[in-house]
């Protein structure tokens, strides 16, 4: 609970927000791929807990965080959260491309979308020895291949359901000493009758999350 002195503080409060869900989850991916001071991460996914990702791996002190995805507006706020590169590429050529700026993979890579390409991704891009953090939900994923990826490489696969509540207290001190600001992931807002409006949005990629303000 925020302290009653900002109950009135639209802007604490919705940086506050985030923390409930998305950034808890963005930050589990960063814990769990062992990100610390001085490393260098790669975060797969430009959605919001991608984007979350991004900024927890800078609060945790990377040197480095590449982000990749392919929608320019989404990583634009990657930039905004602290990304020191991105990768608006999919597939074989985003990877060709992260081991490029990475001199051939990373130590910690975030997968924040849960489809089996991306997980294919996650795998490739991860340096030998490396860890990714998983948290994105399996979506349609038939395949493991990756599996074999990561077994030829020694990579370790860690992460699941975020605990969100057991990273929440860290995480509200850092809102309110204004040191970690999430809220630019909502991109639009609505008022109630605009929810069905809201999830069609996002649906379509039009925004990245949609805050919703009662009157």
């Amino acid at each position: 609970r925020a302290p009653d002195r900002y109950a009135n503080d639209e802007d604490v409060l919705e940086a506050l927000l985030p923390l409930t869900d998305v950034m808890g989850t963005g930050h589990h991916a960063a814990v769990s791929a062992g990100v610390e001071a001085g490393d260098t991460a790669v975060v797969v996914g430009d959605g919001a807990v991608g984007l979350c990702g991004v900024l927890a791996a800078q609060r945790l002190g990377a040197e480095r965080v590449v982000a990749m995805d392919h929608h320019e507006d989404r990583l634009d706020i990657a930039r905004e959260f602290g990304a020191t590169d991105v990768i608006s590429a999919r597939g074989d050529e985003a990877i060709e491309e992260a081991h490029e700026r990475t001199a051939g993979g990373a130590n910690h890579v975030l997968e924040c979308v849960g489809a089996e390409s991306s997980m294919e991704t996650a795998a490739a891009v991860a340096r030998p020895g490396g860890t990714i953090g998983y948290v994105g939900v399996p979506l349609g994923v038939e395949s493991t291949g990756f599996l074999g990826t990561m077994f030829g490489k020694n990579v370790s696969l860690r992460g699941g359901v975020a605990p969100v509540r057991g990273y929440i207290d860290e995480l509200v001190s850092d809102v309110l000493q204004g040191t970690l600001d999430p809220s630019p992931i909502f991109t639009e807002t609505v008022d109630l009758d605009g929810v069905p409006e809201g999830y069609r949005m996002m649906d379509e990629r039009e925004a990245v999350k949609v805050m919703v303000k009662l009157d």
